[in-house]
C-alpha cells in the first residue's frame, strides 16, 4: 500500500536534483536503470541537455497521477509541487504552450495563495506557509555538522555564510555569519517606493547598528552593508558548530514564482498578454498592498517587466542568475564571459572518477 506514491515521490526528487545538475553543469550523465557498479562508471558518458529534460518531462508526467495534492508530513512531494517543476522545465526550453498549461493546473487546483504580508514569508515561525509549493525542510536541533563532518548536516549551512559577522553587543535574534552572497545597492535602488519587499529581502545592517548602537560587526570582503534577509541565521543552531546548523528551510517552489513563470509563458507563447498581467499583478498588488502599480504593457515591454518583477519577488532565492542565462540577459553580470559561464565547470574530482573520459566544459 502506497508504493505508486512513494515511487512518484522518488521519480520527483530525481528530476528536481538533474534538473539543477542541468543547470549547473549543462550535459550531465543520466542513469536510469538502477544503481551505478564501479566498473559502470568508467563507460558512462555525459548525456545532452536536451536528452535529460526529455526524461524529466517523461518522470515527471508519470508520477504526477500518483501525488497528492496534500501532504500530512511537511516538506513530502505534492501533484502541485511536480506539476510546477515540469513547468519550469518547460519553460526553460521556451516550450510555452506546455509550460502555461501545467502551471494553470497549479493556479486554478486552489492550494496555493499568496501569503498576504511578504514581510512574514520567510520567517522561521511561518515555513510551510500557504504560498510554499515546495519547500526543503531543514532542522537546527537534531545531528549537528561541523566543518569535520559535512555529511552530518541536517541544517541549513548556507544561511550560517550569509550573516553578518557580529563582533559584539546585542544582536539577537540573530546568529554570526560569515558575511557571504551579500546583495548589492543596484538592487536595492531597483525596488519602486512603497515596494514592501525591499525591506523584507535587503538587511540593512549600518540602519541595524543604528538602532542598536551597543552592536559592532567585521566587514566582509565583499562588504555593500546589506545581507539576504530572507536567509539570515538565527540564534537557535545547535552543536558541534553554532555558524553551520540553522534550520530555515529552503523555499524552493514558491507560488509567486509559479505566477510570474506562467506569465512568461502566456506573454512570451503569444497565448494571451491579459492573463500574462493578470498573473503579474497579483504578484505586484501583494508587494504594494494595492492596484496602483498594476503594469498595462503588452508584448515585449510586458516581457521585460515579467522578468524585472521575477528579480524583485525572488532575491535572494537563487533563481536570478539562472534566469539571466536562459534568456540571454547576462550581459549585466560583472565579469561574464560568453560560451563558458552559461554553466560552471565540471569537478576535477569527477572527471576522474568517470574515468578520465569526460571533456572539461568549454572555456574552463
Amino acid at each position: 500500500e502506497g508504493r505508486d506514491q512513494i515511487l512518484a515521490e522518488n521519480l520527483f526528487l530525481r528530476s528536481y536534483y538533474y534538473f539543477e545538475l542541468v543547470k549547473w553543469f549543462g550535459d550531465v550523465p543520466m542513469y536510469v536503470n538502477g544503481r551505478i557498479s564501479i566498473e559502470e562508471s568508467q563507460s558512462i558518458d555525459r548525456t545532452p541537455k536536451a536528452e535529460v529534460y526529455a526524461q524529466l518531462e517523461q518522470d515527471l508526467l508519470s508520477a504526477i497521477p500518483d501525488l497528492p495534492w496534500t501532504q500530512s508530513q511537511p516538506g513530502r512531494v505534492t501533484r502541485g509541487a511536480a506539476l510546477a517543476l515540469l513547468g519550469k522545465i518547460y519553460l526553460y526550453q521556451e516550450k510555452f504552450s506546455e509550460a502555461a498549461g501545467v502551471l494553470d493546473q497549479v493556479i486554478n487546483s486552489n492550494q496555493y495563495q499568496l501569503v498576504n504580508n511578504y514581510n512574514t514569508v520567510f520567517l522561521n515561525s511561518n515555513e510551510n506557509n500557504s504560498e510554499s509549493v515546495f519547500e526543503v525542510q531543514y532542522s537546527g536541533g537534531q545531528e549537528g555538522a561541523s566543518f569535520g563532518c559535512f555529511q552530518c548536516v541536517e541544517g541549513n549551512v548556507a544561511s550560517g555564510f550569509m550573516g553578518v559577522r557580529w563582533t559584539g553587543g546585542d544582536y539577537s535574534p540573530y546568529a554570526y555569519g560569515f558575511a557571504f552572497n551579500v546583495p548589492v545597492q543596484d538592487l536595492y535602488d531597483a525596488y519602486e517606493t512603497g515596494d514592501t519587499r525591499r525591506d523584507a529581502t535587503l538587511f540593512d545592517v549600518n540602519a541595524f547598528i543604528a538602532s542598536r548602537p551597543d552592536v559592532t560587526i567585521t566587514e566582509g570582503n565583499e562588504h555593500t552593508g546589506y545581507f539576504n534577509k530572507k536567509y539570515l541565521p538565527y540564534a537557535e543552531a545547535v552543536l558541534p558548530d553554532q555558524n553551520i546548523n540553522h534550520s530555515n528551510n529552503y523555499r524552493a517552489i514558491r507560488f509567486s514564482d509559479v505566477l510570474l513563470m506562467a506569465a512568461e509563458a502566456y506573454n512570451r507563447g503569444g497565448l494571451g498578454d491579459n492573463v500574462a498581467q493578470g498573473y503579474l499583478n497579483q504578484v505586484r498588488e501583494r508587494a504594494f498592498g494595492d492596484s496602483d502599480h498594476d503594469i498595462t504593457a503588452t508584448g515585449s515591454s510586458l516581457t521585460q517587466a515579467i522578468w524585472e518583477e521575477r528579480r524583485l519577488e525572488l532575491a535572494g532565492e537563487g533563481h536570478r542568475f539562472f534566469d539571466q542565462v536562459r534568456t540571454g540577459q547576462t550581459g549585466s553580470i560583472p565579469g561574464f564571459t560568453n560560451n563558458k559561464n552559461e554553466v560552471f565547470p565540471i569537478p576535477r574530482i569527477e572527471i576522474e572518477l568517470a574515468g578520465n573520459r569526460w571533456q572539461q566544459n568549454p572555456g574552463y
